[in-house]
């Protein structure tokens, strides 16, 4: 015999348990899936990787910061030549326009 108050499904990536009223929609109860524990070593090979993706992060973030200092000042030297080129021309303001 099926019930046909509750519907149960079943996440296809955690692997949770639901149990859903059919009338409302509303969830009954849910059942988290236990994980299996990981051995002492696993572990800690698992935070060497992690501490590895940290510093290779923090090494790009670095060179970015680095070239970002490089680029803005190019951005500038062409602000310059360009004010120095319009030099005779008068400022108009853009909210003055209307």
């Amino acid at each position: 015999m099926v019930d046909k108050t509750r519907f149960t499904l079943i996440c296809p990536c955690c692997e949770t348990t639901l149990i859903i009223d059919a009338q409302t929609g509303s969830i009954i109860s849910h059942e988290v899936k236990a994980k299996p524990t990981a051995s002492f070593d696993e572990m800690r090979k698992g935070l060497d990787k992690q501490k590895q993706v940290r510093e290779q992060l923090f090494q790009q973030e670095l060179g970015s910061l680095k070239d970002r200092e490089r680029l803005l000042e190019e951005k500038f030297r062409e602000a310059m030549k360009r004010a120095e080129k319009d030099k005779d021309k008068p400022f108009i303001n853009p909210l003055d326009i209307d």
